[in-house]
Protein backbone atom coordinates (compact mmCIF):
# COMPACT_ATOMS: atom_id res chain seq x y z
CA UNK A 1 0.00 0.00 0.00
CA UNK A 2 1.33 3.44 -0.93
CA UNK A 3 1.88 5.62 2.10
CA UNK A 4 -0.13 8.80 2.39
CA UNK A 5 1.63 12.13 1.86
CA UNK A 6 2.41 14.08 5.00
CA UNK A 7 -0.40 16.18 6.37
CA UNK A 8 1.14 19.65 6.71
CA UNK A 9 -0.98 22.79 7.02
CA UNK A 10 0.84 26.14 6.70
CA UNK A 11 0.81 28.31 9.85
CA UNK A 12 -0.65 25.46 11.91
CA UNK A 13 1.32 23.83 14.73
CA UNK A 14 2.84 20.39 14.11
CA UNK A 15 4.65 17.98 16.38
CA UNK A 16 7.79 16.43 14.88
CA UNK A 17 9.39 13.26 16.24
CA UNK A 18 12.68 11.87 14.98
CA UNK A 19 14.37 8.83 16.52
CA UNK A 20 17.85 7.42 16.22
CA UNK A 21 18.15 4.32 14.05
CA UNK A 22 17.24 1.31 16.22
CA UNK A 23 16.82 3.91 18.99
CA UNK A 24 20.58 4.42 19.12
CA UNK A 25 22.10 7.43 20.86
CA UNK A 26 22.37 10.47 18.56
CA UNK A 27 23.84 12.92 21.10
CA UNK A 28 26.91 11.81 23.05
CA UNK A 29 28.11 15.05 24.61
CA UNK A 30 27.16 18.70 25.03
CA UNK A 31 28.84 19.66 21.77
CA UNK A 32 26.53 17.30 19.88
CA UNK A 33 23.41 18.81 21.43
CA UNK A 34 24.64 22.31 20.63
CA UNK A 35 25.53 21.36 17.05
CA UNK A 36 22.00 20.06 16.47
CA UNK A 37 20.45 23.22 17.93
CA UNK A 38 22.68 25.36 15.70
CA UNK A 39 21.53 23.34 12.68
CA UNK A 40 17.89 23.62 13.75
CA UNK A 41 18.14 27.39 14.15
CA UNK A 42 19.76 27.85 10.74
CA UNK A 43 17.30 25.54 8.98
CA UNK A 44 14.24 27.05 10.68
CA UNK A 45 15.29 30.51 9.52
CA UNK A 46 16.13 29.32 6.00
CA UNK A 47 12.80 27.53 5.47
CA UNK A 48 10.64 29.92 7.51
CA UNK A 49 9.53 27.50 10.20
CA UNK A 50 8.58 28.91 13.62
CA UNK A 51 9.88 26.72 16.46
CA UNK A 52 7.65 26.93 19.55
CA UNK A 53 9.04 24.15 21.78
CA UNK A 54 11.61 21.36 21.63
CA UNK A 55 13.54 18.79 23.59
CA UNK A 56 16.66 16.89 22.56
CA UNK A 57 16.82 13.50 24.23
CA UNK A 58 19.84 11.17 23.97
CA UNK A 59 18.23 9.08 21.21
CA UNK A 60 15.39 11.19 19.82
CA UNK A 61 14.10 14.70 19.20
CA UNK A 62 10.70 16.37 19.73
CA UNK A 63 9.89 19.68 18.03
CA UNK A 64 6.69 21.77 18.06
CA UNK A 65 6.68 24.05 15.03
CA UNK A 66 4.55 26.00 12.56
CA UNK A 67 5.75 26.01 8.93
CA UNK A 68 4.92 28.85 6.56
CA UNK A 69 4.30 26.48 3.64
CA UNK A 70 3.62 22.80 3.00
CA UNK A 71 7.25 21.88 2.28
CA UNK A 72 8.96 23.80 5.08
CA UNK A 73 9.05 21.07 7.72
CA UNK A 74 10.43 18.43 5.37
CA UNK A 75 13.04 20.76 3.91
CA UNK A 76 14.09 21.87 7.39
CA UNK A 77 14.55 18.31 8.64
CA UNK A 78 16.35 17.24 5.47
CA UNK A 79 18.77 20.16 5.77
CA UNK A 80 19.51 19.30 9.39
CA UNK A 81 20.18 15.70 8.38
CA UNK A 82 22.63 16.78 5.67
CA UNK A 83 24.54 18.84 8.23
CA UNK A 84 24.31 16.85 11.44
CA UNK A 85 24.75 13.26 10.22
CA UNK A 86 28.14 13.85 8.50
CA UNK A 87 29.28 15.77 11.59
CA UNK A 88 28.27 12.89 13.89
CA UNK A 89 29.66 10.14 11.65
CA UNK A 90 33.01 11.91 11.25
CA UNK A 91 33.32 12.64 14.96
CA UNK A 92 32.57 9.07 16.04
CA UNK A 93 34.18 7.31 13.06
CA UNK A 94 31.02 5.61 11.87
CA UNK A 95 29.15 5.26 8.59
CA UNK A 96 25.56 4.80 7.53
CA UNK A 97 22.23 6.24 8.57
CA UNK A 98 21.71 7.87 11.93
CA UNK A 99 17.96 8.41 11.93
CA UNK A 100 15.21 5.79 11.91
CA UNK A 101 13.51 6.32 8.55
CA UNK A 102 11.21 9.29 8.02
CA UNK A 103 10.51 11.64 10.88
CA UNK A 104 6.93 11.58 12.20
CA UNK A 105 4.68 14.61 11.84
CA UNK A 106 1.44 15.15 13.77
CA UNK A 107 -0.84 18.08 13.03
CA UNK A 108 -1.91 19.85 16.23
CA UNK A 109 -5.29 21.50 16.80
CA UNK A 110 -3.75 24.53 18.49
CA UNK A 111 -6.74 25.75 20.48
CA UNK A 112 -7.18 22.41 22.20
CA UNK A 113 -3.77 20.77 22.24
CA UNK A 114 -0.97 23.28 21.68
CA UNK A 115 -0.08 24.06 25.29
CA UNK A 116 -0.49 20.44 26.32
CA UNK A 117 1.86 19.39 23.54
CA UNK A 118 4.45 21.92 24.67
CA UNK A 119 4.19 20.60 28.23
CA UNK A 120 4.43 17.00 26.98
CA UNK A 121 7.61 17.79 25.06
CA UNK A 122 9.35 19.56 27.94
CA UNK A 123 8.42 16.85 30.45
CA UNK A 124 10.33 14.17 28.52
CA UNK A 125 13.57 14.45 30.54
CA UNK A 126 11.71 14.14 33.84
CA UNK A 127 9.67 11.15 32.63
CA UNK A 128 12.90 9.52 31.44
CA UNK A 129 14.57 10.30 34.79
CA UNK A 130 17.27 12.38 33.14
CA UNK A 131 16.34 15.32 35.36
CA UNK A 132 14.57 15.77 38.68
CA UNK A 133 13.10 19.16 37.80
CA UNK A 134 12.09 20.61 34.46
CA UNK A 135 14.60 23.47 34.66
CA UNK A 136 17.49 21.09 35.41
CA UNK A 137 17.59 19.91 31.81
CA UNK A 138 19.67 22.06 29.46
CA UNK A 139 18.40 20.87 26.10
CA UNK A 140 14.76 21.91 26.01
CA UNK A 141 12.70 25.07 25.55
CA UNK A 142 11.35 25.02 29.13
CA UNK A 143 13.77 27.58 30.56
CA UNK A 144 12.85 30.02 27.79
CA UNK A 145 9.15 29.66 28.60
CA UNK A 146 9.66 30.35 32.31
CA UNK A 147 12.04 33.26 31.77
CA UNK A 148 15.36 31.86 32.98
CA UNK A 149 16.94 31.84 29.51
CA UNK A 150 16.41 33.76 26.27
CA UNK A 151 16.43 31.14 23.51
CA UNK A 152 16.90 32.59 20.00
CA UNK A 153 15.44 29.41 18.54
CA UNK A 154 11.98 29.98 19.99
CA UNK A 155 9.15 31.93 18.38
CA UNK A 156 6.47 32.38 21.02
CA UNK A 157 3.04 31.16 19.92
CA UNK A 158 0.00 33.44 20.37
CA UNK A 159 -1.47 30.97 22.86
CA UNK A 160 1.65 31.34 25.00
CA UNK A 161 1.34 35.13 24.83
CA UNK A 162 -2.30 34.86 25.87
CA UNK A 163 -1.23 33.37 29.21
CA UNK A 164 -0.46 36.84 30.61
CA UNK A 165 -0.26 40.53 29.84
CA UNK A 166 3.41 40.85 30.79
CA UNK A 167 6.43 38.57 30.40
CA UNK A 168 6.40 37.92 34.14
CA UNK A 169 2.72 36.90 34.09
CA UNK A 170 3.23 34.61 31.10
CA UNK A 171 6.29 32.95 32.56
CA UNK A 172 4.63 32.39 35.94
CA UNK A 173 1.45 31.05 34.33
CA UNK A 174 3.40 28.70 32.10
CA UNK A 175 5.48 27.44 35.02
CA UNK A 176 2.34 26.66 37.02
CA UNK A 177 0.82 24.93 33.99
CA UNK A 178 3.93 22.88 33.21
CA UNK A 179 4.48 21.78 36.80
CA UNK A 180 0.99 20.26 36.91
CA UNK A 181 2.35 17.46 34.74
CA UNK A 182 0.27 15.23 32.50
CA UNK A 183 -2.59 12.96 33.46
CA UNK A 184 -2.17 9.31 32.49
CA UNK A 185 -4.90 9.52 29.85
CA UNK A 186 -3.34 12.63 28.32
CA UNK A 187 0.10 11.06 28.24
CA UNK A 188 -1.27 7.92 26.58
CA UNK A 189 -3.12 9.96 23.97
CA UNK A 190 -0.04 11.99 23.08
CA UNK A 191 2.29 8.97 22.99
CA UNK A 192 -0.07 7.08 20.71
CA UNK A 193 -0.62 9.94 18.28
CA UNK A 194 3.03 10.94 18.03
CA UNK A 195 4.32 7.39 17.60
CA UNK A 196 1.97 6.91 14.64
CA UNK A 197 2.17 10.41 13.21
CA UNK A 198 -1.58 10.93 13.71
CA UNK A 199 -3.10 14.38 14.20
CA UNK A 200 -4.25 15.63 17.59
CA UNK A 201 -7.51 17.41 16.84
CA UNK A 202 -11.02 17.87 18.12
CA UNK A 203 -13.76 16.01 16.23
CA UNK A 204 -15.15 19.18 14.55
CA UNK A 205 -11.65 20.30 13.50
CA UNK A 206 -10.92 16.85 12.07
CA UNK A 207 -14.23 16.69 10.19
CA UNK A 208 -13.81 20.14 8.64
CA UNK A 209 -10.25 19.35 7.62
CA UNK A 210 -11.21 16.05 6.00
CA UNK A 211 -13.99 17.78 4.09
CA UNK A 212 -11.66 20.50 2.86
CA UNK A 213 -8.81 18.17 1.93
CA UNK A 214 -11.00 15.32 0.66
CA UNK A 215 -8.89 12.74 2.49
CA UNK A 216 -9.07 10.82 5.73
CA UNK A 217 -6.75 11.95 8.49
CA UNK A 218 -5.89 9.75 11.42
CA UNK A 219 -6.63 6.06 11.89
CA UNK A 220 -9.61 4.40 10.20
CA UNK A 221 -12.41 3.08 12.36
CA UNK A 222 -12.19 -0.64 13.06
CA UNK A 223 -14.89 -3.11 12.20
CA UNK A 224 -17.04 -3.93 9.21
CA UNK A 225 -18.72 -1.28 7.09
CA UNK A 226 -22.04 -0.10 8.46
CA UNK A 227 -25.18 -1.72 7.05
CA UNK A 228 -27.89 0.45 5.60
CA UNK A 229 -31.43 -0.48 4.56
CA UNK A 230 -32.66 0.56 1.12
CA UNK A 231 -36.15 1.82 0.33
CA UNK A 232 -37.36 -1.70 -0.37
CA UNK A 233 -36.21 -2.99 2.97
CA UNK A 234 -33.26 -5.02 1.71
CA UNK A 235 -30.01 -4.74 3.64
CA UNK A 236 -26.98 -3.40 1.81
CA UNK A 237 -23.48 -2.75 3.11
CA UNK A 238 -22.18 0.76 2.61
CA UNK A 239 -18.73 2.06 3.43
CA UNK A 240 -18.53 5.20 5.49
CA UNK A 241 -15.67 7.45 4.41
Amino acid sequence: MARQPRLVIPFQAHHVLQRGNNRQVVFCDNADYQKYLDCLLAAAREYKVAIHAYVLMPNHVHILASPSDESGLARMMQWIGRQYVPYFNHKYQRVGSLWQGRFRTSLIDSERYFLGCSRYIEHNPVRAMLAVRLDDYLWSSYRHHVGTKVDPLITDHPLYWAMGNTPFEREAAYKDFAEQGLATAELTQYNHAFAKGWPLTSAPFKASLELRLQRRIGPAKRGRPAKVVDAGGAGAAAKIS
